[in-house]
């Protein structure tokens, strides 16, 4: 049975793969920037190889890439805990994995910076200022 969240509950299961513990903060920074108190995520670091196939399957683009994220549950009722999705990043293409978790987590809660109006950036650099 799934419990429903309180005001103070946070109901945040935040898996890391090939990841530091460091990262943890930073992606539960920005879940609670973003207002989502319940699911779960993945934080995985890849290899160049890795990520270019992905980023291939994906976006069509045939090259390394900082980091990529893939939602899966939308924000209506899940038939058991939130499955957000999963943020992938290749350490060997990002300058600072702190801001590309940030950013990954961000696209995971639905913004898209290449859409809106600058909302999403202008919430990854409060995020990362408070961190």
């Amino acid at each position: 049975m799934r419990r429903a969240a309180s005001r103070a509950e946070v109901l945040i299961e935040l898996e890391l793969i090939r990841a530091p513990d460091a990262l943890r903060e930073p992606a539960l920074a920005a879940l609670a920037a973003a207002g989502v108190t319940d699911g779960h995520v993945t934080v995985e670091l890849v290899g160049e190889a890795r990520i270019r196939q992905l980023n291939r399957a994906h976006r069509g683009h045939d090259l390394p890439t900082d980091v990529l994220s893939f939602p899966l549950d939308e924000a209506g009722p899940a038939p058991g805990p939130r499955e957000l999705g999963d943020v992938v990043i290749c350490p060997e293409h990002t300058e600072d994995l702190v801001e590309a978790v940030v950013h990954g987590v961000l696209h995971l809660c639905g913004y898209d910076h290449e859409t809106d109006d600058g909302e999403m950036l202008a919430l990854q650099a409060r995020v990362l200022e408070e961190l």
